[in-house]
């Protein structure tokens, strides 16, 4: 029974481990084309031909072309950039005030992890697309807006889950011992509670950003993203939905594109969260 249950667990780790894999490599991948953009990108990804307008793919334009005749790969490269860099700025702005106020809130307890906990309750019953969609349509269009918004939305989540880690640390017989030796409290949170914290937080970062990706996409859909001729991927899909019937690889790259990134994003974070796992080597 015991050698079925080992069998079971190893194949299931190596299912895991295969994903997290394809998750690393696809997001190594992603980056080298953000870096790298314009030395792979065929052509510029403002330039405009009117006659080649609505070309389906083809060698010359791999993508084929959108309505003003630019072409779609290069754009979806370039978008690649835009996405990285919203979805990794974002996710850390999130995830270090997150953590600010969950050590604050979880180490300090008492009247302050009641005052911060409270807020943190308001803010999550209204849901983080719907209130980002409110804040970037008061603060108006554009990249800086539409990070803000996502980043004054995101960094709840990772308060709580801050919080949790740091109150079932805090306790533990080994920050006690600290205490009971004068260790001041910067070196107990420093030493001690940190490296606990850093492994839930890190799973989660990994998994935000492509959670950030994928709601910066549905803002920029909106209008209420980076504005054209920008390449960003949520606003390619709504100037494409015009075109659905005649020209559906408008849509359906930039589509590909955000699904591919989100993805690979998540296998990542499920990976490591099943690395970081307690107790995983005990399953085995």
């Amino acid at each position: 029974m015991h050698d079925v249950h080992y069998s079971s667990s190893y194949g299931s780790d190596k299912a895991i481990n295969k994903m997290a894999l394809i998750g690393l490599l696809v997001v190594f991948l992603l980056l080298t084309l953000a870096l790298a953009a314009p030395f792979i990108a065929p052509h510029h990804p403002y330039e405009q031909n009117l006659e080649n307008n609505l070309l389906e793919p083809c060698a010359q334009y791999p993508f084929g072309t959108d309505d003003l005749g630019r072409c779609i790969f290069s754009r979806v490269i370039f978008g690649t950039r835009n996405a990285l860099f919203i979805g990794i700025t974002v996710t850390l702005i999130s995830a270090a005030t997150g953590l600010l106020v969950g050590l604050i809130s979880g180490y300090y307890g008492g009247l302050v992890d009641e005052l911060l906990m409270r807020l943190v309750d308001v803010l999550l019953a209204f849901p983080g697309l719907v209130l980002a969609l409110a804040i970037a349509g008061l603060l108006g269009p554009g990249l800086f807006n539409l990070m803000l918004a996502l980043a004054l939305v995101g960094w709840m989540s990772y308060a709580r889950v801050v919080r949790g880690a740091v109150l079932s640390v805090k306790e533990k017989d080994f920050v006690e011992s600290a205490r009971a030796i004068g260790a001041g409290k910067a070196y107990i949170v420093r030493k001690h509670i940190l490296p606990h914290v850093a492994a839930p937080l890190s799973v989660m970062a990994t998994l935000g950003i492509g959670h950030v990706i994928l709601n910066a996409a549905a803002l920029s859909f909106l209008g209420l993203g980076l504005q054209p001729p920008e390449a960003v991927w949520g606003a390619m899909l709504s100037s494409g939905k015009a075109f659905l019937r005649s020209a559906p690889h408008l849509t359906i790259f930039p589509g590909l594109a955000i699904m591919i990134t989100v993805l690979a994003f998540n296998f990542l974070g499920d990976g490591l969260r099943d690395i970081t796992a307690p107790g995983r080597k005990e399953t085995l």
